[in-house]
């Protein structure tokens, strides 16, 4: 089974320009995201509320913020290393929360100007890996 296996129907999954420099660097690539959300999507993650979730990555060395308000769009926006700091603070949370909201509300043509724009990579979509 791939790593991209299992996605929800009509799920696309994302990572922002910032997270994909900070994945580079912590050397995390996209089948490892992808069945990381694929875990998130059965309930292996932290939800935080407000459509924000926490999920670790990298042997458990690192910690994602994936945003998935409307469980339609997945978009991981943040990265940091566990060794770092042990969780993010409440003005944070609330800003992914705002942030997931306005995922959620995006539209497909939105989606499509953003990708464009390169302000977002989409790495699954279904059980697709996109490369």
């Amino acid at each position: 089974m791939s790593p991209m296996a299992e996605i929800a129907e009509g799920a696309r999954v994302f990572r922002t320009a910032w997270f994909t420099k900070a994945a580079r660097k912590a050397r995390i690539e996209d089948g490892e995201l992808c069945a990381a959300v694929r875990a998130a999507m059965a309930g292996q993650a932290d939800d935080l509320g407000g459509g924000v979730f926490k999920k670790r990555l990298d042997k458990n060395r690192s910690r994602s913020i994936i945003l998935a308000k409307g469980r339609r769009y997945w978009v991981y926006a943040y990265l940091f290393a566990k060794k770092d700091r042990a969780n993010i603070d409440d003005d944070e949370l609330q800003a992914f929360r705002k942030l997931a909201g306005l995922y959620a509300a995006k539209t497909e043509v939105e989606i499509d100007m953003e990708l464009k724009a390169e302000a977002i990579v989409e790495i699954c979509h279904d059980d697709q890996a996109q490369v």
